[in-house]
C-alpha cells in the first residue's frame, strides 16, 4: 500500500498545527491567569488603602 508523499506532508502539517494550537492555548491561559492575579492584587491593595483611610478619618473625626 503506497501512500503518496504529499499525503504524509499534509498529515504531518495537521499534527504540527494541532500541537501548536494546544501549546499556544496553554500559554495564553497562563498569561491570562497571571494578569487576573495581578489585577486582583492591585484591587485588594486599593481596598486596604480605602479601609485604612476610613479608619483614620473615624479616629480623627
Amino acid at each position: 500500500m503506497d501512500v503518496p508523499i504529499w499525503v504524509l506532508v499534509i498529515v504531518g502539517g495537521i499534527v504540527i498545527s494541532a500541537f501548536m494550537a494546544v501549546k499556544t492555548g496553554r500559554e495564553e491561559r497562563e498569561k491570562e491567569r497571571e494578569l487576573i492575579e495581578k489585577e486582583g492584587e492591585i484591587y485588594m491593595e486599593r481596598l486596604e488603602k480605602e479601609k485604612e483611610e476610613k479608619t483614620e478619618s473615624r479616629s480623627f473625626g
